[in-house]
């Protein structure tokens, strides 16, 4: 090294502007990855080549958030459609899965579901995704989209800083499945020399490059019913999974209507359940009914943590798969449900518990360009790396999102076959009068919905730019009745929040608050975007 620094080790704070163009821009949580997506605009793409490349690329540089084993779901606004149209590619519960099978092969752990290995497996459809979108919207062809990709996994990458942090702490998480079988290949894929990279050093993924070139070159249909979908059913089959080549053959990504709320003016849009983009509408549902005017206030931040945990208890108490809902979920959406639930609230902390409604580790993308097309993308692994499972000689990482079955058969959300799981994976989009405002998300599990919920207030109530939105500090709120903060709250507003019953405190890993890219049309046609300070981000435009 010329100089010896350490690149997480920040002394000053930093201020990012927002960022303009025409042409198009690609807002990813890579640089890599959002010059994949600018290739493919400048090769004569659209927003939607743009989406895909950056996706596929994502998958290289950002392997410990999400792979080509993971699942994935789309907003996409088509200008010549007039139309926001959905994109719902999660996967299935094999065949084979159950909750007699996996209690009775002894699987479970502790009578839930096994976070690692072959069992919460379930079909990946991002390369399905991948395949539709371009298949629908794209101008240029699959195999040139992917190649940006494929040319970085097989030609190497330096490590980002935080990419680096995040690999490092997953091997350490892996490391106690060093010497089982069905791990092997993970290891010799992402740590082949017994550790994690360091920042700036190179990653070459060689078999990652050749599965890629494979999709694409067959539009995904080696994964689904071709050598690639034989070599996962072997593996499977070989280390006692239920995953086959039949339930790969038979999945397919389902073009959905997105479900909006209209919240002062904007129509928010997400992805209907499976997906959790309905919590956030629920919660934004009850935050209408009042006015929000401090964006740092406390009264404020109590009022968007209350709404957001009455959301949270109606969405584990209800949503799943909508073929197997008890309520229509539109239900959970009218405007009389979220002034009842408005009407409950106090001036403090409560816990609140489902209600009947009257009479229902990932990445995240964007990208527009400049004829008005505008992309809102995501896909996932679920946590980190996923299930650990990675088919040999291919560089698929599985996911698990198996994991977050429940199997108790009294449960919305328990496994049964065939079943899409709920899933906490969710792109967001802005409406106003019909036409877009822009795409928008924050990955990172359950603090997905919140992140969504603050960046809508930061942008509508408190009239801040994309950057902006991204930069202010975020709250969570945790399944174990905590809050944490990131210390621009300070811990005076922490205490506040005690005083009035929040469990609250400061949180000083930023990490585990997501990270979000944000991109704004405005009325001449001219993009605004905003991109994620709290990881490696970037931002490609021209």
């Amino acid at each position: 090294m010329q100089y010896p620094f350490d690149p997480l080790n920040h002394k000053y704070p930093s201020t990012r502007y927002p960022v303009y163009a025409r042409g198009g821009m690609v807002n990813c949580s890579s640089p890599q990855a959002a010059a994949a997506g600018l290739e493919a605009l400048r090769r004569g793409g659209n927003a939607m080549d743009a989406a895909v490349a950056a996706a596929a690329a994502l998958t290289v540089v950002e392997p410990t958030a999400n792979g080509i084993g993971g699942d994935a779901f789309a907003l996409i606004w088509s200008e010549k459609d007039q139309k926001l149209f959905g994109l719902n590619s999660s996967g299935r519960a094999p065949a084979l899965a159950s909750i007699e099978r996996v209690q009775s092969d002894g699987k479970d752990a502790a009578g839930k579901m096994p976070v690692y290995g072959w069992t919460p497996v379930t079909v990946p459809g991002a390369p399905k995704a991948w395949a539709e979108v371009n298949r629908r919207f794209g101008r240029l062809s699959l195999p040139d989209v992917l190649a940006p990709a494929v040319r970085c996994a097989r030609e190497g990458y330096p490590a980002g800083a935080n990419l680096a942090k995040i690999w490092q702490n997953a091997l350490r998480i892996y490391s106690k499945y060093h010497d089982d079988p069905a791990f092997a290949a993970w290891f010799e894929t992402f740590a082949p020399s017994g550790k994690a990279p360091e920042a700036g050093e190179q990653i070459i993924l060689k078999d990652h490059a050749d599965t890629l070139e494979e999709i694409g070159a067959t539009g995904a249909d080696s994964f689904y019913s071709g050598e690639l979908a034989k070599k996962i059913d072997a593996e499977s089959r070989r280390f006692g999974g239920y995953l086959r080549y039949e339930d790969l053959a038979a999945h397919k990504a389902d073009w959905v209507e997105p479900i909006s709320v209209n919240y002062r003016g904007y129509d928010v849009c997400e992805i209907p359940p499976n997906g959790q983009g309905i919590v956030a509408l629920m919660t934004l549902n009850v935050l209408k009914e009042f006015d929000l005017t401090d964006r740092d206030g406390l009264q404020t931040v109590h009022r968007q943590l209350e709404a957001m945990k009455m959301a949270f208890a109606d969405a584990f108490r209800y949503v799943t798969d909508p073929a197997h809902m008890d309520v229509d979920y539109h239900d959970m959406l009218r405007p009389e449900y979220g002034a009842m639930r408005a009407s409950e609230m106090t001036g403090r902390a409560q816990v609140w518990t489902h209600r009947l409604p009257p009479g229902s580790g990932t990445v995240y993308l964007c990208a527009a360009d400049g004829e008005g097309n505008m992309v809102s993308f995501i896909q996932s692994n679920y946590n980190g790396f996923g299930s650990g499972i990675v088919v040999s000689g291919t560089g698929i990482a599985l996911q698990n999102r198996g994991a977050d079955f429940s199997l108790d058969p009294a449960a919305a959300n328990c496994l049964k076959p065939g079943k899409r799981s709920y899933h906490t994976i969710i792109p967001g989009f802005l409406m106003k009068d019909g036409q877009p405002v822009g795409p928008f998300g924050v990955m990172g599990a359950y603090m997905q919905p919140q992140g969504h919920v603050q960046v809508v207030c930061n942008a509508v109530d408190f009239h801040l730019d994309p950057q902006q939105c991204l930069d202010a500090p975020r709250w969570q709120w945790l399944r174990d009745g905590r809050v944490i903060l990131e210390p621009g709250f300070g811990e005076e507003f922490a205490q506040q929040l005690r005083a009035i019953g929040h469990d609250a405190a400061l949180e000083p890993n930023r990490v585990l608050f997501g990270r979000g890219q944000m991109i704004v049309r405005l009325e001449n046609g001219a993009l605004c975007g905003g991109t994620e300070p709290r990881t490696d981000s970037n931002i490609a435009c021209y």
